[in-house]
């Protein structure tokens, strides 16, 4: 959650919920976050790349030549599917 709180212009969501796995031989189950929901609005994105910096798992990068225009507002908001696909 570091790019979440660090965003000036909050312009990225993300929905976690955390789960219990219980490994085999283990004393008791450890935790773990699951993601849900990752959505990037880049109608607002400030493109300071802060969240890309902080990122510490490097989950997050910027591509050259990647083209975020849209015709309409809502299509501005890339979530996790759309920033997989590859660009076209």
């Amino acid at each position: 959650m570091l790019c979440v709180r660090e965003c000036p212009s909050w312009s990225i969501s993300l929905d976690s919920h955390t789960e219990e796995i219980t490994e085999p031989g283990a004393r008791r189950p450890r935790t773990i976050n699951v993601l849900d929901d990752f959505r990037i609005d880049y109608g607002t994105c400030m493109y300071c790349s802060i969240c890309v910096d902080v990122c510490p798992f490097d989950a997050l990068h910027w591509e050259v030549g990647a083209d975020q225009s849209a015709a309409a507002r809502v299509d501005l908001v890339h979530d996790e599917q759309r920033l997989a696909a590859p660009a076209s």
